[in-house]
């Protein structure tokens, strides 16, 4: 019961990376970078077992962009033909590549990372793509015509990948699905679909994450005209809790989304963000579980994982640390509360 995970990235080391900027480029190259993602993950599977991190991650360690670091490794996709387009539903403007011909995966992109954490952790594992939706809010469409198209190509591509992360012992796949919050009237009318075909086959657990998006201004712009209740999720949570994905993942603590959307997942299980990714300011353990225990009036217990709002990377390294032990250590107590170990 209240067992513990990340929603996705931990800061990467200085040596690595630039540190606390997101996406980025490697300090290192060729099997220098290897040996430096592998040492990064090792070192965060770790901090996550020691501050009691049930669930635990590489931290996405072996790639730069939660977007990119798979789709770099994807066939039919121009990376010198650069588009501006509006991402988010236009709320903001960026260069993207651009997909030219049919995509394919020629071969794992993420396999050894997984390989390499399977080996060295005894807990359970997961591992995070991107979802669809999302893919195709971040690269540029040349070739389908019509996102859900595109998206569905995505999905078959995410599968075969994710069949793979399963069969190296991945215990738990995440999606990634910011882009649902842009387009929440499409979510019921392909997103899910698109993912349905993304977890195809697989045995183990499958969740989205889903977020008001961290680390960008035009984000934080964004929120701040949403008003005092942030109840978007009200518009397409029925069509995931009807969906074939086992849990769902989004931002609770210090948020402005109301508690009482989440009784909309009562067939789900629930990964409840007690950690404020946007603040330097470390929780403690009794606030974690508070933001826990709030959500208990509308989750049963059983069917709550304590989990981080979103990615650290941004983070300053000490200060993430500090906020994996506050996540373990507020989950804890709420067990002991709850009669648990």
């Amino acid at each position: 019961m209240m067992t513990t995970t990340v929603a996705g990235s931990l800061p990467k080391p200085a040596w690595l990376a630039e540190p606390e900027k997101l996406w980025a480029p490697w300090r290192l190259q060729d099997e220098a970078l290897v040996e430096g993602q592998q040492d990064a993950a090792l070192a965060w599977i770790k901090l996550q077992e020691d501050a009691g991190i049930d669930i635990v991650s590489d931290g996405e360690q072996f790639r730069k962009h939660f977007v990119h670091g798979f789709l770099e490794h994807i066939d039919g996709i121009d990376w010198q033909r650069m588009t501006t387009m509006g991402i988010r539903d236009d709320r903001y403007d960026a260069q993207v590549p651009t997909v030219t011909t049919a995509v394919s995966r020629k071969k794992s992109v993420h396999g050894e990372g997984a390989k390499f954490c399977r080996k060295h952790t005894a807990k359970q594992l997961k591992f995070t793509l991107p979802g669809p939706m999302t893919i195709c809010d971040t690269i540029a469409d040349a070739h389908y015509g019509s996102r859900p198209e595109m998206a569905m190509a995505f999905a078959a591509l995410l599968n075969e990948e994710a069949l793979e992360l399963e069969a190296l012992g991945v215990d738990v796949i995440q999606f990634d699905e910011p882009a649902f919050n842009a387009f929440m009237d499409q979510v019921p009318i392909w997103g899910v679909d698109t993912l349905h075909r993304a977890i195809q086959g697989l045995s183990c657990k499958t969740a989205v994450h889903i977020c008001y998006g961290y680390g960008i201004q035009e984000n934080i712009d964004w929120k701040e005209g949403l008003g005092d209740e942030w109840r978007q999720y009200e518009e397409f949570f029925p069509a995931l809790n009807d969906s074939k994905l086992d849990q769902v993942s989004l931002e609770c603590a210090d948020s402005k989304v109301p508690m009482s959307v989440l009784g909309l997942l009562k067939d789900k299980e629930v990964l409840v963000g007690a950690i404020n990714v946007a603040s330097e300011t470390i929780e403690t353990p009794e606030k974690v579980a508070a933001t826990l225990r709030a959500a208990m009036e509308y989750v049963d217990p059983e069917r709550i994982i304590a989990c981080t709002n979103c990615g650290m990377a941004p983070l300053p390294r000490i200060v993430a640390e500090g906020k994996l032990k506050a996540l373990g250590a507020g989950a804890s107590l709420l067990r002991k509360e709850l009669g648990g170990s």
